[in-house]
């Protein structure tokens, strides 16, 4: 039951059509972004990943050094202790590596297709060891008091959810990680409810309990408690490997709506909602039981790592449309549109 309203210029953005920030690298692949409205334009805050161009029989990565200058590390494709079976991921001496180094870049458009850099809005890197493999996944929440950036810092020892505070992106203000490891998929709600802020964050337990989607509060989107389990995972349905949310929840007369991602077993990725009480976000009202968007179009299902749609960010053309901007085979970005009267649909 795929209702998205896909672009018919997706992909719209592809690898190719910017230039590598960090000297010596490529383009591999451009991700998920965050998205905000500034200055009456679309602004698209792309995961973008780096590596060093690849030579045959070797694997090349980058990562942060303790001097916090880009460091290139190679290993022998055939070294029986490297395992690359995976491209995103690889193994080596029982330590772990992203093969790219990921960053936060800022990119524009008027109508929503023709996206453009501009030069006074620069990217944002990872910064110390908590940061050392990159940072990535960015959604952004905008409030009356600026936009709120969460993303996943990422170094050998874990993986967390940092926070940046900024009213114009020219002067970031950085909070350090506010949810720790393992921790991901964090989207801050764009207003309060009562007087405590809330948030979806994704921590994994894989021993006890799964990769589920929690929600808690806090007093000022740094100190955080209460969580709450407020979705897992379904043995033999879309969404039985993992679940994780995605960009701030839109506010609706019937409540809380998210769309959120999911994946099987077999690492398809789909996107689903869920439908939260207006004043209490940890009671779920209704929740998808099957996709409402999957990896169907030919970019969608071959690419750097196929058979994914996965979104960060939308904003609300009109109070019934939804234009989402997703990440598409962990390669492209595209864009599509939902109604949120169709979605509330598909709950009833």
């Amino acid at each position: 039951m795929d209702i998205a309203k896909r672009n018919p210029a997706n992909p719209i953005l592809r690898p190719s059509d910017l230039k590598p920030c960090i000297p010596g690298m490529e383009i591999t692949c451009l991700l998920n972004p965050g998205v905000f409205r500034m200055d009456g334009k679309t602004w698209l805050l792309l995961r973008v990943a780096e590596r060093p161009v690849q030579k045959e029989g070797i694997i090349s990565f980058p990562v942060y050094n303790e001097k916090g200058e880009i460091e290139v590390l190679s290993f022998d494709q055939n070294d029986p202790q490297l395992d690359a079976s995976d491209p995103r991921v690889i193994q080596y001496k029982g330590q772990y590596y992203l093969t790219t180094l990921s960053y936060l870049r800022p990119v524009c458009s008027e109508d929503d297709v023709h996206f453009s850099e501009d030069p006074a809005i620069k990217p944002i890197f990872g910064e110390g060891f908590q940061e050392s493999f990159g940072i990535e996944d960015c959604r952004v929440a905008t409030m009356e008091d600026g936009y709120f950036l969460t993303f996943t810092e990422v170094s050998p020892v874990a993986v967390g959810v940092g926070l940046i505070g900024t009213k114009d992106f020219k002067t970031l203000r950085r909070e350090g990680m506010i949810f720790p490891p393992h921790n991901k998929d964090c989207a801050l709600f764009q207003e309060k409810i009562g007087d405590k802020y809330y948030a979806f964050h994704r921590p994994s337990s894989p021993e006890l309990g799964g990769n589920y989607i929690w929600i808690a509060e806090s007093p000022d989107r740094i100190h955080w408690g209460k969580h709450v389990c407020i979705a897992t995972t379904r043995p033999g349905h879309w969404d039985s490997a993992r679940v994780g949310a995605g960009a701030a929840p839109i506010r609706t007369s019937e409540g809380w709506l998210d769309i959120y991602h999911g994946a099987n077993k077999e690492n398809r990725y789909c996107l689903g909602a869920l439908l939260l009480d207006l004043n209490d976000p940890t009671k779920v009202i209704a929740r998808s039981d099957e996709p409402i968007m999957e990896p169907i179009a030919p970019y969608e299902k071959t690419g750097f790592f196929g058979n994914v749609v996965f979104t960060n960010g939308y904003y609300m053309k009109d109070p019934d449309t939804i234009q989402m901007f997703y990440g598409a085979s962990d390669e492209v970005i595209c864009s599509a549109q939902m109604s949120v009267r169709e979605i509330l649909n598909t709950l009833r």
